[in-house]
Parts: C-alpha cells; structure tokens; sequence
C-alpha cells in the first residue's frame, strides 16, 4: 500500500473525488482513509503530504461541482430531476434537499457531503436558486475541505487498524475482492429491487392532465394539492389553478380540513410523481377513498398547453 500511495496516491484522489462530484457512483471516502492511513507510515513527514492531497481532494470536488452548479443554473429543475433518478433513494432525494436548502440556504454545502443524497442535488439547487458564484464556492468549498478532512484523519488515526484489514485481505487473494463486489452489487441490487417494485405498486394509479381538465371544465374539480417544496415554487411561481399548498410531513391538518369521501389530486416537481404518490398512499390508508397523482405533474400540464396561474398574481 505503501508504494501505492507514494506513487498515486494524490492521482487516485483526485481522479476519485472528481469522479464521485460528476455523478459517478465512485465512493471516495474509502480512498482518502487509505491513502491518510498510508502517509500515517511515515509520521516525520506526513503533514506536508497530507495538506497537498487536501488541497488536491478540494480543487476536485469544487471542478465536479461546479459542473453541477452551472448545470442547475442553465437548466433548473429538470438537472435535479435527472439526478434524482440516479439516486437509489429518489423517494426522498428531492423533497429532503428542498428542505434542507429552504432552511438553511447556500450554508447547506458546507454539510451536503456528509449527508448521503443532499450533495446530490444541493449544488445544482444552488445554482437553480441563482447563488452568487463566491458564496457557493466559499460554502462548497468549506464542505469539501471538512469532508476530506475527515476521512484523510480517520486513515491518519487508524491507520494501524487498516493496514491489519489490508494485510488480511492480501492473503485472502483475489478471491477478497470477489466477495467485495458481490456484497456491494448484491446491496445495489437489492435496493434497486426495493424501488422497482415500490414504484410499480405506486404506477397503478395515476390521472392524466387530460383528465383532470375535463374535471375543471365541468365544474367537477377535485382537492388539487400542490406538494413542491417552498424553494421550488421560488423557482417556478406558477400553480394548477385552483391549486393550494399542502405538506405532507402535516398529514394531520389535511385530515382535520378536507372531507374524505371527496376527490383529491396531488402533484409534486419530483421523478416519477414519486412524493405525490407516497402522500397519496398515506392519504388513502387515512380512509380518503378517491386520491390520485397527477401524471408528469405541473410540467406534464404546462406540456399539454392548459393554463397556469401566477403565485400572488
């Protein structure tokens, strides 16, 4: 390991964390705690080398994200809404950053690593919520250094521990490796699993904006719940008309307001209409007996030419 991290250890890291900002699913934590861990073999010299994988672990993470950053800029939601469905849990993906970034604002970089599926879509959001370019790289870039800290002094301080784990795995032979993989695609696959088989048993009811048109026109409109996060309906002021604000981590006020034998639809800014139909599925075991998501969402009905009504207008 030692000759390793000598010769490539800086190499790895960048082409690694780079890597892991563009969107490949690439771990680098594991990678800075080897290479910390193999400059912790040479203590009387391993500062100056650790500050320059640092710096390199930044300056990769702050190119990677800022490909993100631009992207969110020029494109908006339709960049978070690709990630998302990268993410094995896109359930949560959007409607957790939203939350996150409306509480905390550009600050949220500064943790985003640390918190699977936030650093996903939190740098695009930025750049969709038009942050200034400083602010992001001071916060993004503050985020990067403290993650990369932290796995370069986890290497550092257990090094002996994980020189143990490798010397073991080498005389396991190429057979280690074997199971690794399999361990890891089995994970993948099982969560992949998981999600498929979510997403089919939420697929079976939808209401297309066609339909949902006719409704309005005859006079028939449903509860129309709009489930976007606040920092999106920033991005994009525009309602279903008839449209009205719903949370549903405060199931308990729609349950106390809106009678249950009545029509509700409900439409999100997520892939897949995933957070509509997950909030329809709990409204329905609350005893709501005709809730439906609107397929493709307010993009969906903007593609379908049917009008839209300005926030506040």
């Amino acid at each position: 390991m030692q000759d390793v991290v000598d010769k490539y250890g800086v190499l790895i890291v960048f082409a690694n964390v780079l890597a892991l900002s563009l969107g490949l699913p690439v771990p680098a934590m594991p990678t800075l705690i080897l290479v910390g861990a193999g400059l912790a073999m040479q203590p009387e010299t391993m500062w100056l080398p650790l500050l320059g994988v640092l710096a390199v672990s930044v300056l990769a993470s702050l190119i990677g994200d800022s490909v993100w950053f631009y992207a969110g800029r020029r494109y908006g939601n339709r960049t978070m809404q690709s990630l998302c469905r990268l993410s094995l849990s896109r359930d949560t993906c959007m409607k957790r950053t939203e939350r996150f970034y409306g509480r905390f604002g550009i600050r949220v970089l500064s943790v985003a690593k640390f918190i699977p599926g936030l650093s996903m879509v939190s740098v695009p959001l930025a750049g969709a919520m038009q942050a200034r370019l400083p602010s992001f790289l001071r916060y993004d870039g503050l985020g990067a250094a403290l993650w990369a800290m932290v796995g370069l002094g986890l290497g550092v301080v257990f090094s002996r521990q994980v020189e143990t784990v490798l010397d073991t795995l080498s005389q396991l032979g190429t057979g280690a490796g074997g199971v690794i993989a399999v361990a890891l695609a089995a994970y993948v696959g099982w969560r992949w699993w998981r999600r498929r088989t979510l997403l089919a048993s939420l697929e079976s009811a939808r209401i297309e904006p066609a339909e949902l048109e006719g409704l309005l026109q005859a006079g028939r409109s449903p509860v129309l719940f709009d489930i976007r996060a606040p920092g999106f309906r920033d991005l994009d002021p525009y309602v279903i008309p008839g449209a009205v604000f719903a949370d549903e981590a405060e199931l308990g006020g729609i349950l106390a307001t809106y009678p249950r034998d009545g029509k509700v639809v409900i439409y999100c800014a997520c892939p897949d209409e995933v957070s509509a139909a997950w909030m329809a599925a709990r409204l329905r075991e609350a005893g709501f007996a005709d809730v439906l998501p609107l397929r493709g969402g307010i993009d969906a009905w903007r593609s379908a030419g049917y009008g839209v009504e300005r926030i506040g207008g």
